[in-house]
Order: structure tokens, then C-alpha cells, then sequence
């Protein structure tokens, strides 16, 4: 066959394929992943007023701001604020990110997940200094110009509160959507100093094994962690996403510690003292403890589980129609990378392999993505994640085999959606 007829033939065939039509390949898309909506038959009718130019093309726009913001129709997307404690300490409460109303894997700095014990300092970065002493060759002060002149890192991380998904404990599924039960958590882009060089300069005392930090927040919020974490991935974090971290993440420096629980990554860091046991302070003894079946706790549970929630769909919403939809969430770990996410329609009885978007990082969110047809029956979601050590997300049944009935915190269960068959999403135990 020469250029010409084979020029013929393309051409007949996307006549043939033209001719078929939309509806004919939506059929056929439905037996693959590369699914696409119809659009509605209102839509098709109103393509051709689509055409004329909308009000907003008819006149010049606004002027650019000094800081940008979110469209003003996406106001919606908010944290919310929960103080259960105060009464007690006035500033005590946690806010969570919409991860439901999110895409991607990294979270904008303003919807960050909050934990404060007594409110957010405003600190002058003028005035704030990181003090290193304890078991050192010689005490350190960096003010925070010093520190900018440093040698910086910049790495993908996800901050996960201990008590993240503590709904999901109680005896009954509380009726909640994914940012009430899971929004303790978010995943960014930290740059900042490795906090083994600031160690290395102060010279450690090999007697020594453990580090203590200490905020310059009212609470003095304050944890002890192992020195190897210190000497290993732990780094002093400056930058959030490209810009000086926030007030409400810990401005003008703070503590991270990739993969450990969240409220260990203190915040307006102004203290690091090297020591050779645990300071066993109030924020590690009176909670952040682990409570067993036998009545004993569990202390000092650092590391956070193998964990994955679909967010799209999820509780609290509904789905218009049978047809093609994307599951969609996030899976991170504690312990290092994502390297599969399985994902569940019937509650578990059968698992397919979701496709991971992008890299997966050590100790960092990645999202995953998986096509369903849904034909309006009523189903039950779930995803299980699997991390390069080889550890799965365990079922309902397996973690609260493992710890008291009235352990909150580090609950990394999976996670199940019911949709019934009018398309509403809920919360369910399965």
C-alpha cells in the first residue's frame, strides 16, 4: 500500500470512527481505564451559547496583589477548628485540612493541619534564638540570621498528629466526611538545615543517646527523641513549600522529624538539649502513649504506620450517577516509602492494584489513582497501602486486636466508604 492509499484509509477510518459516535465509545470505554463522562445531554445542546464570550471576558480583570489568593468561589475550602480543651488552656485545639475538597499530594501551607497546646506565639525573628547545651562539647546559640547562612536540604514530608483517625476507634463509625476523621494530617515541602551538622559542630558526648526539644510557645510544648533520629534524617525546617513557614507552623523555626508522630516535630523551636536518657516530660507521659489490652501504655510509639485513605469519594458526599469515577487518596509511612496501594469495592473480599501518581518518597504522601464503573449498586470502598519494608495497613479487625478499646492514637486501620445505591457516601466499620 502506497502513502496515498494508506492516507485514504486513515482518513476513511476516522470517518468510520466519527460515524460511531460518542456513545458508542463511552460502551466501549467502560470495559477500560481510560474511561471518559459524556457530557449530559443540557450540556451538548447549550454547546453552541457556550461559544458567546461570558461577562468576565467583556471587561478588563482585577490588578495582581503583592500575595496571591484562592478564587474567591473556592472560600469554602477551609480547616476547621475544634478546642475541646479550651477552657482548660485558652489556644489548645487542632484544625484539619480538606483533604476531601484536595488533589495532588502536596498541601497548600494555609490549609496545614494546626495543633497548638496554648495558642500561637508571634515571635520576632529578631529576637529568636536556638540555644543547643546539654551533653555537647561546646553550647551553641544560633540566632535565626546565623542559621539562614547554613547549608540547606529540601524534602517532601507528611506531619501526622498520634491522635489522627481517633474517631475511627470509638465503638460506633461516627457519620463524619474524611477532613473531621482524618485531617490531622498533611504533606508539604520542607527546607531547612540537617540537624546533624548543627550537632556535629557542637561536638556530642559518645555517652549521650537522647535529645530533648523544647517550643517557645506559652505550653513550652516539649519531647524527647532518640540522638540517632537527630543524627540521622531530623532537620531544623525554615521554609514550607518554597516560603518561610508560618506563625501557626512554628515561624520562625521548627523541628522535624521525618515519619515520627506529629506533635514530636516541635514547633518555634528554641531549645535542643542532648542528654542520655528520656526527659519524660508532661507532653510524653500524660498522653502520646499507646494503651494496651492488659491496662498497661506503651511509651514512646515514635514511628507511624503504613496508612492509606481514599478521599475521593468519601463520607459525606454523594455520587451523581452510575458510571466512571476515579478512586483517589493518599498512602504514606512512617518507615520509608510507598511502594503499592491496593484498593477494595466490595469491602475487601477482592483487591486491585491502584497506579501510584508520580514518585513516592520516604516518609511522604503519595496519591493514588484507580478507574471504577460504578453500575449503582451499593458498594464499600477501602484501600491498603504497602511500604518498602514489606509493612500492610492492617484491617479494623487486626489493629484493635493490638490495643485497648480506649487507645485514640495511632490508628492506621483501613479505612471503608459505604455508597448505597442513591450514590450517598458514609463512614462505615467493615
Amino acid at each position: 500500500m502506497n502513502d496515498k492509499e494508506q492516507g485514504l484509509t486513515n482518513t476513511q477510518t476516522e470517518k468510520e470512527i466519527k460515524s460511531k459516535g460518542r456513545r458508542h465509545f463511552l460502551k466501549q470505554g467502560s470495559k477500560t481505564v481510560g474511561v471518559i463522562v459524556a457530557a449530559s445531554a443540557a450540556a451538548l445542546q447549550n454547546a453552541t451559547a457556550q461559544v458567546a464570550a461570558p461577562e468576565w471576558m467583556r471587561q478588563p480583570g482585577s490588578l495582581p496583589k503583592g500575595y496571591g489568593q484562592p478564587s474567591k468561589f473556592e472560600e469554602k475550602v477551609q480547616r476547621v477548628w475544634g478546642s475541646g480543651y479550651a477552657t482548660v488552656s485558652p489556644g489548645t485545639g487542632a484544625s484539619r485540612t480538606p483533604l476531601q475538597s484536595l488533589n495532588g499530594s502536596i498541601t497548600p501551607s494555609g490549609l496545614h493541619f494546626e495543633r497548638h497546646h496554648n495558642g500561637i506565639p508571634e515571635i520576632d525573628p529578631e529576637k529568636h534564638e536556638l540555644i543547643i547545651h546539654g551533653m555537647v562539647r561546646q553550647p551553641l546559640v544560633f540566632s535565626v540570621q546565623d542559621l539562614l547562612r547554613y547549608p540547606m536540604v529540601s524534602r517532601v514530608h507528611f506531619i501526622e498528629c498520634a491522635g489522627n483517625s481517633g474517631g475511627n476507634t470509638l465503638a460506633s463509625a461516627p457519620l463524619q466526611n474524611v477532613q473531621a476523621i482524618h485531617g490531622l494530617f498533611s504533606n508539604t515541602e520542607w527546607t531547612g538545615i540537617p540537624l546533624s551538622l548543627l550537632l556535629t559542630e557542637a561536638g556530642v558526648d559518645p555517652q549521650a543517646s537522647w535529645m530533648l526539644a523544647e517550643g517557645a510557645d506559652a505550653a513550652a510544648m516539649s519531647r524527647s527523641f532518640p540522638l540517632s533520629k537527630g543524627m540521622n534524617d531530623a532537620f531544623l525546617a525554615l521554609y514550607q513549600n518554597g516560603e518561610r513557614i508560618r506563625p501557626e507552623q512554628g515561624y520562625p523555626l521548627r523541628l522535624l522529624l521525618p515519619g515520627y508522630q506529629g506533635n514530636m516535630n516541635v514547633k518555634w523551636l528554641r531549645r535542643l538539649k542532648v542528654t542520655n536518657e528520656p526527659t519524660h516530660t508532661k507532653d510524653e507521659t500524660s498522653k502520646y502513649t499507646n494503651l494496651l489490652p492488659d491496662g498497661k501504655a506503651h511509651q514512646f510509639p515514635f514511628v507511624l504506620g503504613v496508612k492509606s485513605i481514599i478521599t475521593h469519594p468519601s463520607g459525606e458526599t454523594t455520587m451523581p450517577g452510575k458510571g466512571f469515577y476515579e478512586i483517589s487518596g493518599l498512602a504514606w509511612s512512617g518507615v520509608g516509602r510507598i511502594v503499592k496501594v491496593e484498593v477494595s469495592t466490595n469491602g475487601g473480599l477482592n483487591w486491585q492494584e491502584a497506579k501510584l501518581d508520580g514518585q513516592a518518597h520516604s516518609k511522604a504522601a503519595v496519591r493514588f489513582r484507580y478507574p471504577w464503573n460504578w453500575t449503582e449498586s451499593p458498594a464499600i470502598l477501602q484501600s491498603r497501602a504497602t511500604d518498602e519494608e514489606g509493612n500492610i495497613q492492617p484491617s479494623r479487625a487486626s489493629w484493635t486486636a493490638i490495643y485497648s478499646p480506649a487507645n485514640r492514637f495511632h490508628n492506621n486501620m483501613i479505612q471503608s466508604w459505604s455508597i448505597a445505591a442513591d450514590g450517598g457516601v458514609n463512614n462505615v466499620y467493615a
